[in-house]
């Protein structure tokens, strides 16, 4: 296998194109729809969780132009919602392994150590990469997780879009009054959106090297 520090200069052509194509993606998102927004579509969201200021009701893509149904909506926010968790989690693991910290034990029988492997991308591309049985076990894990956990069971009592707790799990939800629920609702919404942007910003860092505060090097 070769060196850590060596793969650190290693290129791969393949992620940075993706991660160029992200980005240019991202930065459509603040240029202007490109269908207008009706009065009525406006209307019937500029009330709905996270429409905050200082954006308001915010919808670049136009995704809520025209004749919208409250499923779309839903949908929409459903979405939103599951992917701002990932990226949370995500974010916060770029954290924790970039500071040192990782599982103890190997992660195969070879005795390749969970610490030996490099962190972010690196983990998945590149010469010194997790190799393909781990990286298979890791989706298998997921959607195990996608289709055991985390959705939402219809007719268990959940409140909201996003609410997966089914019936089993609470942590002292029902405790709180509808002011704090929506509080909590909206500061989840919003970390989702900041770690969306900060996991993007990270692996984009990442390829072209440098130190960031908090994180480190690259």
């Amino acid at each position: 296998r070769n060196s850590l520090t060596q793969h650190r200069y290693c290129t791969h052509p393949t992620m940075k194109s993706a991660i160029i194509a992200t980005i240019i993606g991202s930065a459509a998102a603040f240029a202007p729809a490109p269908v207008a927004k009706t009065t009525s579509a406006i209307n019937a969201f500029e009330d709905e969780l996270g429409a905050q200021p200082p954006l308001g009701f915010f919808d670049p893509f136009g995704m809520l132009s025209g004749d919208v149904t409250q499923e779309r909506f839903d949908r929409l926010r459903y979405v939103e919602i599951k992917h701002g968790r990932i990226c949370q989690l995500a974010f916060l693991g770029q954290v924790v392994t970039r500071g040192g910290i990782h599982i103890p034990g190997d992660i195969d029988y070879s005795g390749d150590s969970f610490d030996s492997f490099p962190n972010g991308v690196a983990a998945l591309f590149g010469p010194d990469s997790i190799p393909t049985a781990g990286l298979v076990q890791i989706v298998a894990f997921v959607g195990w997780l996608e289709c055991a956990f985390m959705r939402d069971v219809e007719g268990t009592g959940n409140e909201h879009i996003g609410d997966f707790r089914n019936g089993y799990i609470d942590f002292g939800w029902d405790d709180f009054d509808e002011e704090t629920k929506l509080s909590k609702r909206a500061i989840e919404l919003n970390n989702g959106r900041a770690a969306m942007m900060g996991i993007l910003g990270l692996m984009v860092h990442e390829q072209l090297g440098g130190v960031l505060p908090v994180v480190g090097e690259m």
